[in-house]
């Protein structure tokens, strides 16, 4: 969290929100601060990771990152997920974005689902 906001939010920076999910293995210097913190893993470690574990498993086809992104919605749309909460979750700006996903979901014709089928 920025210095700045700490000093505005006081320990609001120990609050999960402000954590980072995926830790860098390394310390740096904060160049503000001074203080010795670890920072998020870049990006690009985390995409070669998700390809090459993916390698290692055979899967075949091409796995990035936003292919769990593609997951989580069209999963969701099948269980019957309204498509404007899945645009809230997503974060999309217009529901078009969202519609995407619906070419790949395996809609069943005519079953309607209960909240049991998932248990």
């Amino acid at each position: 969290m920025p210095a700045e906001l700490v000093r505005k939010y006081g320990k609001s920076d120990k609050q999960w929100v402000w954590q980072y999910i995926f830790t860098s293995t390394k310390l740096s210097v904060d160049p503000k601060s001074k203080v010795i913190r670890r920072h998020h893993l870049h990006e690009s470690t985390l995409q070669k990771t998700v390809r090459n574990t993916a390698r290692k498993v055979n899967i075949a086809k091409r796995v990035t990152c936003h292919t769990f992104r593609h997951s989580f919605a069209t999963h969701n749309l099948e269980r019957g997920m309204d498509i404007r909460t899945l645009q809230l979750l997503l974060g999309h700006t217009d529901v078009s974005t969202t519609m995407i996903y619906t070419h790949t979901a395996n809609f069943s014709k005519g079953k309607t689902s209960s909240p049991l089928d998932f248990l």
